[in-house]
């Protein structure tokens, strides 16, 4: 469900541009920062906010892929898959991080830790392969220096999950 106060921030964003419908991309994200991921909720509520129809505005939020189609892992990685990063062995990173997480890419594991995505130019082509983590990114990638990536981000998970079980009192 998109907040009355998610659909007035949207509308106000349309009423700063010539053509309202330049603002669909930050009103996407609005939808997004409200229910996690784009939902048939949010397409429509952006498509009233900036006046196009519900399937011009999912063909925008499918196209890119910081757009998510369903709920995200915590860590969402992302491996670039463009010509350098390809040149540079990217899909033996990928194919390694399927094995190691146990899921294709486009999947989320099955505790909701990771979101494994390929995806297309993270503008790093100089340092390839790159991987991007939440926004973060990790450049010269060997399958050695993915493990390392894993097992640091596994452990955060961990520690996080322990600090929000103590501070709810759930103890094991």
């Amino acid at each position: 469900m998109i907040s009355e106060k998610a659909k007035e921030r949207m509308r106000e964003l349309a009423k700063r541009y010539p053509a309202a419908r330049s603002a669909v991309m930050p009103s996407l994200y609005i939808a997004q920062e409200e229910e996690g991921y784009i939902t048939r909720a949010g397409l429509e509520a952006v498509a009233e906010a900036v006046g196009m129809t519900i399937d011009d505005v999912e063909s925008v939020a499918t196209f890119y892929t910081m757009y998510h189609k369903q709920a995200p892992g915590k860590k969402i990685v992302k491996v670039c898959t463009s010509i350098s990063c390809y040149l540079r062995n990217c899909d033996s990173v990928m194919e390694h991080l399927e094995q190691r997480l146990g899921i294709k890419r486009g999947e989320t594991t099955p505790d909701g830790n990771f979101t494994l995505q390929g995806v297309e130019c993270l503008a790093t082509c100089g340092y390839a392969p790159v991987i991007q983590v939440n926004g973060q990114f990790v450049e010269n990638v060997t399958l050695e220096k993915a493990d390392a990536l894993i097992d640091d981000l596994e452990r955060e998970l961990k520690q996080s999950k322990q600090v929000n079980e103590s501070k709810s009192g759930i103890s094991r």
